[in-house]
């Protein structure tokens, strides 16, 4: 099923919102620990609020809203269709800028309080495609087809994200000097490592620095990447995945691009649906169950602070017997 999207409001719409709930908004997404792309988020969600106030409850400024109101927005966005994490996550943007109004505006709007309160219950949790990671001979095949394709970009992505286990937006981080990198080494024990490490990658984490983190890759990955930056040519983008556009500027490739790769490639040779981070659930459930690699390492690899996270990622295949039980 296709995910169900609100059209972006346009700038035309956003003007003849109330004047408060444009410079509230413009405020609030000025704040520093924001990440830039929690900012596009929210950004998003809080012009499509306040045109919907514009449209259905007269155009009041925030600080007049009810809770009342936020029920029945909730209830217009579950009415579309949305999935409910889309409905929480614009729940969530309108929650904040209530907050930041409460806390900071109230010496001049003493009685306001946020419109999201514990009474309006979330979302219902609405049913979601089942979390398939790929097999061994899935992901072999996805390789030689790519190969034999000569998709030497998408071959790179594939082997680099699989590897590391990285997010799309790592791995869009990632420049092409990759291919001048050493093997980590063990000084404690003097000896090569059979794998890479590119430090200094902005992870998963609040403010625009994020979490520093490293992403770990092996010699396949590494050759990829070899291999597609002596197909693509001398150019000045430092990018190792990148775009050529009309005009023949290289520019670095973003993250949504990734998920276009999935859907009109990978899933055409999989056979199944794909996304960016089934490559992470993949590595962690390979890692697990097939090779038997302690958690605490795939922890490691995966950049989790908790190994009850990892645990999520991976996917046990399920004992339907009752045995024991009779």
């Amino acid at each position: 099923m296709s995910q169900i999207k609100i059209k972006a409001v346009t700038e035309e719409e956003w003007n003849l919102v109330d004047e408060f709930n444009r410079n509230i908004t413009d405020e609030f997404l000025r704040q520093s620990h924001l990440s830039d792309h929690t900012l596009t988020q929210y950004k998003s969600g809080l012009r499509i609020f306040f045109n919907w106030i514009r449209i259905n409850q007269q155009n009041k400024p925030l600080h007049a809203l009810k809770p009342r109101m936020a029920l029945l927005y909730q209830s217009y966005l579950i009415d579309l269709g949305l999935s409910s994490s889309a409905v929480k996550f614009k729940r969530s943007a309108v929650s904040s800028v209530c907050g930041y109004l409460e806390l900071y505006y109230s010496d001049e709007y003493p009685l306001f309080r946020n419109i999201y309160s514990k009474q309006i219950p979330n979302p219902p949790k609405t049913a979601k495609n089942a979390k398939q990671p790929l097999t061994k001979d899935e992901f072999n095949n996805l390789i030689e087809t790519l190969t034999k394709q000569e998709q030497w970009q998408m071959l790179a992505y594939l082997l680099l994200s699989f590897a590391s286990g990285g997010r799309r937006s790592e791995i869009a981080q990632i420049d092409k000097d990759i291919a001048n990198k050493k093997k980590a080494f063990d000084k404690k024990n003097d000896k090569e490592l059979d794998y890479y490490v590119i430090p200094n990658i902005r992870g998963k984490g609040r403010g625009k620095a994020g979490k520093p983190i490293s992403l770990i890759f092996d010699e396949p990955a590494r050759l990829a990447a070899i291999k597609w930056l002596e197909v693509r040519g001398e150019d000045d983008c430092d990018a190792l995945f990148v775009r050529k556009s009309k005009d023949g500027k290289v520019e670095r490739l973003s993250p949504s691009a990734f998920n276009g790769w999935c859907t009109n490639k990978f899933s055409e040779i999989v056979g199944r649906r794909t996304y960016p981070h089934l490559w992470r659930s993949s590595r962690a459930t390979i890692a697990s169950e097939e090779d038997g690699v302690d958690i605490k390492f795939i922890q490691k690899l995966l950049n989790h602070n908790d190994p009850s996270t990892t645990n999520i990622y991976i996917v046990k295949e399920e004992d339907d017997s009752f045995e024991g039980l009779f």
